[in-house]
């Protein structure tokens, strides 16, 4: 691939690669997460030095054309996830249909009283239900803090599977069938001191929350989850379709 390069055009060779990328990096090409090869393949794609590679990245930088994350690699600047409102899937689940590799760091799992303001969407009868609070990552980096209400059988989940496994697939496992429905919100608050440095963001920046009611078929609510999401790679998206009255 180094033949890409014009050796002795008065274009710098930084420059030369810079222009492959930006072209490239505006195309899509390095969807879905938006990462840039690292600089050792940049440096064996162009048989360059390293200095080359890091000056063209720079300059792209300046640029805005990329960003640059210390420890974690190069990204196509205000590449976004994508979230479809009008799907019926997890949060971890709408991040694996694009390809991403997410993690999940369970921080909380915990057998507690339905919160009052809870009990007339699970029902009177229910008394108990467990709590999860979970840390979504892409690329190692922090993208939402997802709590959830769910039945208590959850409770009984081991830690690893619960830590593992998104909540429509732990749901599925109860039933055998899994949620039928679901209602969506979305708006937005300033994140507090707790929420910020889960986040890797400055207390006070501003978090979309996604509130999320799942039910059964039977129409017993089984999932009660609130995601605080990181704004800047994500956004949410929904497909209308409309009919034409004459």
């Amino acid at each position: 691939m180094s033949d890409l390069l014009v050796r002795k055009n008065v274009t710098s060779l930084y420059e030369q690669i810079a222009s492959h990328l930006r072209e490239e990096a505006l195309s899509g090409i390095f969807d879905p997460s938006g990462k840039l090869p690292s600089e050792a393949e940049l440096m064996a794609r162009f048989d360059v030095s390293r200095v080359t590679v890091r000056l063209a990245l720079k300059k792209l930088e300046d640029e805005r054309v990329v960003e640059r994350k210390q420890g974690k690699g190069t990204y196509v600047a205000g590449r976004q996830v994508r979230h479809a409102l009008d799907a019926l899937r997890s949060f971890h689940d709408s991040l694996l249909m694009q390809g991403l590799q997410p993690t999940m760091q369970l921080l909380a799992k915990d057998l507690i009283p339905v919160p009052k303001e809870l009990s007339v969407r699970f029902g009177r009868r229910v008394t108990h239900c467990t709590f999860m609070q979970r840390l979504h990552l892409v690329d190692g980096e922090p993208i939402a803090v997802g709590g959830s209400y769910l039945p208590q059988a959850v409770a009984d989940l081991p830690w690893e599977e619960a830590e593992m496994l998104p909540n429509y697939t732990i749901l599925r496992k109860l039933d055998g069938q899994g949620v039928a429905r679901a209602d969506v919100a979305v708006r937005a608050q300033l994140a507090d001191r707790q929420m910020a440095k889960l986040l890797q963001i400055k207390t006070g920046s501003a978090v979309l929350v996604m509130t999320r009611i799942s039910c059964f078929a039977n129409g017993d609510c089984c999932d009660y989850s609130t995601f605080y999401i990181r704004p800047e790679r994500y956004e949410f998206v929904a497909s209308c379709t409309f009919n034409t009255v004459r």
